[in-house]
């Protein structure tokens, strides 16, 4: 994606050069050790799914949006500058206090820092506090989290609000999860589903409006 601001260029063209050196790093590594330093690592969505999330926004246009997975802000970058073209807000939980710290910077250099509301701790009790509705949900944590982030967003989910989960066909450790999530969504009865192959692998859940029966 090209961007005319430049300081939108420039914070996406740094988390692409970050990632670059971070892939040759990670090459290097035997697995336990690659395991045991993860978090160092920006393990984005990747530069196709986060065009995808910056166009299902400016298309559904969004009151709310809400990112489970903040990491060091990569997509919540694209969702923000797609939030700022449509009027919508943006908050994002991670458990991880220096990786938001670096979201927040990134997101302030491309001035899009009074977009995003960043919160930190448990996302399970985070989402309960928040009053909703989410009309946008980007579903990005550890994948053992991934049903009870899901059950704990679906109740507050706007009609016709759209869920994006990633990582849902790799990596393969986590198809067991991906599969118990698709399971919990498949679970409910006004939710309609589908597995894109893009990047990772999408999940794209519509929660339908109680006039509309499901397919």
């Amino acid at each position: 994606m090209e961007f005319s601001d430049p300081r939108m260029a420039e914070a996406v063209a740094e988390y692409e050069r970050r990632h670059r050196d971070e892939l040759a790093c990670m090459a290097q590594l035997p697995g336990p050790e690659l395991l045991a330093r993860r978090d160092e690592f920006l393990l984005p969505v990747g530069a196709e799914v986060a065009g995808l999330l910056h166009a299902l926004v400016l298309a559904r246009k969004p009151r709310t949006i809400l990112e489970l997975g903040t990491s060091y802000g990569y997509s919540t970058l694209f969702l923000a500058h797609a939030a700022h073209s449509c009027g919508a807000r943006v908050i994002t939980i991670d458990l991880a206090a220096d990786k938001q710290a670096h979201a927040r910077t990134m997101l302030e250099r491309a001035g899009l820092g009074g977009q995003v509301t960043l919160l930190c701790g448990d996302a399970l009790e985070l989402v309960g506090a928040q009053p909703g509705p989410f009309d946008f949900v980007l579903l990005d944590i550890w994948k053992d989290l991934y049903v009870p982030g899901f059950e704990a967003v679906y109740p507050k989910l706007s009609e016709e609000a759209l869920i994006a989960s990633d990582n849902m066909i790799h990596p393969e450790g986590a198809r067991a999860n991906a599969r118990a999530l698709r399971e919990a969504i498949r679970a409910k009865p006004d939710l309609q589903t589908a597995l894109l192959p893009v990047g990772q692998g999408v999940e794209l859940t519509v929660k339908w409006s109680a006039g509309n029966p499901r397919l």
